[in-house]
């Protein structure tokens, strides 16, 4: 989930971050008073949830009243990518000595955090990188042991800053890290974070995103910041949507449901089993028409809840029903999940499942219930690669 910058602030002051004082503000006239109490001049940022802000207009400056009931209307009914902005974020334009880049992601290729850091606030890292990449310091740490000051320190001094700044940025470094490992977030970032005249630091702009199976454990946090889990930071599609919705769902082991457009339904569990079958399936020239990942063991009513959400999805034609040999598994349950949802759907099952496999406990009372509905089903002597081969053939 990604959040707005009033919401990343929000997060960062709560944990000791210095942020410029604001409102958020949704009309013309809130941001009129907002911008005669903070005091001029003030910037105006829209909130959108998409990066180019600044080019597209949604970020203007103003010196008095009437600039501010000029640019405001302007902002508010901004397209910026498509997203119109929820509101606008009122700030006192701050002079500015010197802007620092800090910000922790994960480096895919090392599957670790990595912390990054820089004098050349302000502009893309990644530009700052190519151009001048001695001011720019990167460090990858654990995701599972204690983030250090000392960490923060060398990385910082290692651009050539000492002194009082030295060790500001240290703290305000490190508490950025331990937010970053603490809220299990993909990305915490600040740029630019600000110097100013009076040697404080703000950060002047903020980028946040969280895990999305993170959101419920971390639900008292976010509702105590104003914070409710949204869907429109992905661009989800209405299937992702209601699958999302159905996973945070009480009871739940956080699963992920990916939009495809292809006919075949794909019902399978295990995050890397679930990879396994969604590539055979495309790599035999199948054309899945979702990723299906259920995040853990599950009974029939949950079994049943995913295959009518599978089956509600238009364009499906078949449902492949396919797991690795998982003995905490009931594949009588499974079976009666599924049976149980075509049945209400009116689908005859021995037409609508291309394929069942699904190896675990109670598998001959599974079997019993699958021969009386005559579906096809093949039991653990049959590959995964086999069962997606079946799938495959019974679709066309």
């Amino acid at each position: 989930m990604r959040f707005y910058e009033y919401e990343a602030k929000r997060l960062l002051k709560k944990q000791l971050i210095g942020v410029p004082v604001h409102q958020l503000v949704r009309t013309v006239e809130e941001t009129r008073e907002a911008a005669s109490q903070i005091g001029f001049p003030v910037v105006l940022k829209a909130q959108v949830l998409s990066g180019g802000r600044m080019k597209a207009g949604g970020v203007k400056f103003a010196a008095c009243v009437d600039e501010v009931v000029e640019a405001a209307p302007n902002i508010l009914k901004l397209k910026i990518k498509g997203k119109t902005p929820v509101g606008i974020l009122v700030e006192p334009k701050c002079v500015v000595q010197q802007e620092y880049y800090l910000g922790v992601t994960y480096d895919a290729a090392a599957k670790l955090p990595i912390v990054i850091f820089s004098d050349l606030g302000g502009i893309d890292i990644e530009e700052a990188s190519e151009r001048n990449p001695e001011r720019v310091a990167k460090s990858h740490i654990s995701a599972l042991l204690p983030f250090y000051d000392f960490q923060a320190k060398q990385l910082v001094n290692s651009v050539g800053i000492t002194g009082r700044d030295l060790n500001s940025l240290t703290q305000i470094f490190s508490r950025l890290v331990r937010t970053f490992l603490d809220y299990d977030l993909t990305l915490a970032e600040i740029n630019p974070l600000a110097k100013l005249s009076d040697g404080s630091f703000v950060a002047l702009d903020a980028h946040v995103e969280m895990e999305d199976v993170a959101i419920t454990r971390h639900s008292q946090t976010l509702s105590e910041l104003g914070i409710s889990r949204r869907y429109e930071a992905t661009d989800l599609t209405q299937f992702e949507k209601r699958a999302a919705e159905m996973f945070s769902g009480k009871g739940w082991v956080a699963g992920t449901m990916v939009d495809f457009g292809g006919p075949m339904a794909l019902l399978t569990t295990g995050g890397g089993t679930s990879l396994v079958i969604f590539d055979s399936v495309r790599k035999q020239g199948g054309n899945p028409a979702n990723f299906c990942d259920t995040g853990g063991n599950f009974g029939v009513d949950k079994v049943y809840q995913m295959t009518k959400l599978l089956l509600e999805k238009p364009g499906v034609e078949k449902i492949a029903v396919i797991t690795c040999v998982f003995s905490v598994a009931r594949v009588d349950l499974i079976v009666r999940g599924v049976i149980k949802a075509l049945l209400e759907k009116a689908y005859s099952p021995a037409e609508k499942i291309a394929v069942f496999r699904v190896p675990g406990a109670w598998e001959e009372e599974g079997f019993r219930i699958l021969r009386k509905y005559n579906v096809n089903f093949l039991d653990r002597s049959y590959t995964i690669d086999d069962a997606v081969r079946e799938a495959i053939r019974r679709m066309e």
